[in-house]
């Protein structure tokens, strides 16, 4: 299936998006730090003029989860809603900024095992956005085309022993990319499937834990 950079496929993400029944924050996460990431949507690079979806590699030198792959994001600031929060953060990590219309919706709270309760953004950034990395947050960007994450095999299930829950990993340019960013991202991928998924139960690698 093709899903090209167009106004068509941005008004289709945005009805998906606006149907979509969102879960927000459960008693049981009350004492969760709340954060926001941006699933943000740009054109491909290739020249094939398809939707992709902007993934970063953070720092080695951040002292939480340095080296893994993330959506651009943060913590929330005092006041600060979960718009605001994923759009200041797209600032300050990227240098990419984008108008409150730029905004096509919200999919469900994913709480985190390091503590944080994460709301995803869903944004369409424009065609060929201007991207100036925070070198002391970023290690690398990467335009993931929305194609590839939708392959059937682009998203796998597997067990530990440490919980009963199903950890999920996510399969782009030869790299297993694990929770959060793998769940939030399968997610927007059922969402564009026509499907429903909830994905709060699935499991982070201990790795990420702490």
């Amino acid at each position: 299936m093709s899903y090209p950079f167009t106004d068509s496929f941005r008004d289709e993400v945005a009805r998906r998006c606006a149907t979509f029944s969102r879960l927000s924050t459960s008693g049981t996460a009350a004492e969760l730090k709340p954060a926001a990431v941006a699933i943000v949507l740009t054109r491909a690079e290739d020249g094939s003029g398809e939707t992709s979806l902007l993934l970063t590699r953070r720092t080695y030198r951040l002292r939480a989860h340095g080296g893994q792959w993330a959506l651009p994001g943060g913590r929330r600031d005092e006041g600060e809603t979960a718009v605001e929060a994923a759009l200041r953060e797209l600032g300050e990590e990227l240098a990419l900024r984008v108008e409150a219309g730029g905004v096509l919706g919200i999919l469900d709270d994913y709480p985190t095992r390091s503590g944080y309760l994460i709301t995803p953004i869903v944004v369409w950034a424009g065609l060929d956005p201007v991207l100036h990395l925070n070198a002391s947050e970023v290690a690398s960007v990467h335009r993931i085309a929305l194609a590839d994450i939708m392959r059937p095999h682009a998203v796998d299930f597997i067990t530990i022993p440490e919980s009963d829950r199903r950890v999920i990993r996510l399969h782009v340019n030869g790299s297993s990319i694990h929770a959060p960013t793998a769940a939030i991202v399968y997610q927007f991928r059922e969402l564009m499937a026509g499907r429903t998924t909830r994905v709060a139960d699935l499991e982070q690698p201990v790795f990420a834990w702490r």
